[in-house]
């Protein structure tokens, strides 16, 4: 039997609503790894929605949000995410309009987590 372990949903115009069923999704998921959701407008709604999800999620270790419009709140939800995470290991999330304000709460939350290990904000 096969299993899903990499999502690929870049360019799908998913937005926050779609987001958001894509982390009630994942609060349960036990398979995927992988989620890549590049360029599709996903804003600060969207991002605590995926934030909250990975408070539970346990199995997904690489997200790629790069080309959203997450901003510095949306990376401020996923920095509380983050404090508690333990299986993350790399995030992107480059050309969000995160500022240093944005990188900072993201700092803040990696301080303590030893599991993460790749951050991209290019």
């Amino acid at each position: 039997m096969q299993i899903l372990t990499t999502l690929n949903l870049g360019f799908n115009r998913i937005d926050d609503v779609g987001a958001q069923h894509l982390a009630d999704a994942l609060r349960n998921n036990k398979t995927l790894t992988e989620l890549y959701l590049i360029g599709n407008k996903i804003g600060v709604v969207g991002a605590q929605h995926l934030a909250d999800a990975l408070r539970n999620n346990q199995t997904l270790t690489t997200l790629n949000l790069v080309d959203n419009e997450i901003g510095t709140v949306g990376a401020q939800h996923l920095r509380d995410a983050l404090r508690n995470n333990k299986t993350l290991t790399e995030l992107n999330l480059g050309h969000n309009q995160i500022g240093a304000a944005g990188a900072q709460h993201l700092g803040d939350a990696l301080r303590n987590n030893t599991t993460h290990t790749k951050l991209n904000l290019e």
